[in-house]
This record gives structure tokens, C-alpha cells and sequence, in this order.
């Protein structure tokens, strides 16, 4: 996360919606909502899988052993929906850091600027909280030819 995310309130900013879900202390007094980090996660990796031009998320190791993992019957898990998404979530504010791999011939900053608006509008949304930042990391270029090469390799070595 960057130094603006440092500054993710506590106690000292006022929550996005009076009486959301995120607010440590509701008006009522009948408790207070906690919302994971996994959470958020999950909605940011879930709202920028929607944006045209994202093909995966995640950088080097990490996407490749997800791929391997996901092949395996029975080994998709959640973690496909979290791979290349960090957050920060404080009682009313959060922060979020993408890595991504986009489509080769997309306009990268339209992909950029549209994944932030869809993850900040889903985030704010679903939770009440207020996003600070989405930094988005492009780790990588989906060139059309990779899927035929990813294929095509294995079958070609082992018969």
C-alpha cells in the first residue's frame, strides 16, 4: 500500500453513509459491524473481473501456480477471487492494490480508470465504506497467442 493508505481513519473520519454497515457504532447503540479484509478483497477481485480488457489478476508465481491449482479437480478455491488483490480496510475507509494482466489491443489507462470505478462503486456499495485509493499494478500483456502456447506445450513434449 502507498502512504495514502496509512491513513486509513479509525475514529476520526465520518463513515461514506450515516448508519451504514461499516460504521463501528451505530446511532442505536445495539452493536458495531466488522468487515474482513478477505471481504473487500473478494468484492474488488469480483468487480474488476466484470471490466472488458482484465484477463487475470496476479504477477509472476503467484498467477502461475493458481493456474496449475486450478486445473486441479477440486482445487479452485476463493483464492482464484483474491489472487493479485490487496487491501487495507480500517472501521470506515480502505484501501485496495490490484495487479493485473490485461488483454493485448485494449487501451490500458481506459481499462485502468474503468476497473477503478467499478471497484470503488461495488466497494462503497456493499459495505458503506469509503475507498481512499485503488492503485492498479499491470504486471502483464495477455498477447492472444499465449493460450495456443499454453496448450499446445505440454501435449507436445509428453505423448
Amino acid at each position: 500500500m502507498t502512504a495514502a493508505s496509512n491513513t486509513l481513519a479509525k475514529d476520526t473520519a465520518p463513515a461514506a453513509r450515516t448508519g451504514s454497515p461499516a460504521s463501528p457504532a451505530p446511532s442505536d447503540g445495539r452493536g458495531r459491524t466488522a468487515i474482513a479484509d478477505q471481504v473487500v478483497g473478494k468484492i474488488a477481485g469480483m468487480a474488476a473481473r466484470e471490466v472488458y480488457g482484465v484477463h487475470s489478476f496476479g504477477a509472476g508465481l503467484t498467477r502461475a501456480l493458481g493456474a496449475v491449482r486450478d486445473k486441479v479437480p477440486g482445487g479452485r478455491s476463493s483464492g482464484s477471487v483474491t489472487r493479485g488483490v490487496k487491501v487495507e480496510v480500517g472501521e470506515k475507509q480502505t484501501a485496495v492494490d490490484l495487479d493485473l494482466v490485461i488483454e493485448y489491443g485494449v487501451s490500458i489507462a481506459d481499462v485502468a480508470a474503468e476497473v477503478r470505478d467499478e471497484v470503488i462503486g461495488a466497494i462503497e456499495r456493499m459495505t458503506g465504506l469509503q475507498v481512499v485509493e485503488v492503485n492498479i499494478n499491470v504486471v502483464d500483456v495477455h498477447l492472444p497467442d499465449d493460450d495456443e502456447d499454453d496448450e499446445g506445450s505440454g501435449s507436445a513434449r509428453v505423448q
